[in-house]
């Protein structure tokens, strides 16, 4: 069984509904939801918000946040999370930002730095991963923890 339909049986158990707020991995996290069969049981649907304006905008990150801890950073991954189920109003948003390389990093910010928020009734967590793969890589490890992130909070909850 593939993560994203473990994922979906749980939902689909338990009857909760999930939106995505992507950046960095560009829609990937909301495809590889709906590959799953009967998604449309609990999936929402997404905003990808590559750039900084649609952040703000639909996500409602405060322009603040992002000019004082950049657009890579826990506090815009939460605040985008935040958005998101605000916006959807669903059970669990989740959101991905980060710099999947191979150019755009710094010796602050690597390539490869990517944060992964979660929000649901019970609160925020959000985690900073640092990979070291291609693009398409980074992109897909950013996917896998996104997905075991909410697999391992839908045990504790």
């Amino acid at each position: 069984m593939t993560l994203e339909e473990e994922l979906g049986g749980k939902l689909r158990e338990r009857k909760l509904t999930i939106a995505v707020a992507e950046s960095c991995t560009g829609g990937l996290l909301g495809s590889m939801i709906t590959d799953v069969p009967g998604s449309s049981e609990y999936f929402l649907g997404g905003v990808i918000a590559y750039q900084n304006e649609v952040k703000e905008a639909l996500l409602h990150v405060p322009h603040d946040v992002i000019a004082s801890h950049g657009a890579v950073s826990a506090q815009t991954v939460e605040a985008m999370a935040s958005g998101c189920r605000e916006l959807f109003k669903c059970d669990i948003a989740v959101s991905i930002t980060g710099i999947a390389g191979p150019g755009g990093g710094s010796a602050e910010k690597p390539v490869g730095l990517v944060y992964v928020g979660l929000a649901t009734a019970s609160g925020m967590i959000s985690r900073r991963f640092q990979w070291d793969g291609s693009r398409v890589q980074n992109k897909e490890s950013s996917i896998r923890a996104a997905m075991e992130m909410i697999l391992a909070t839908l045990q504790t909850e």
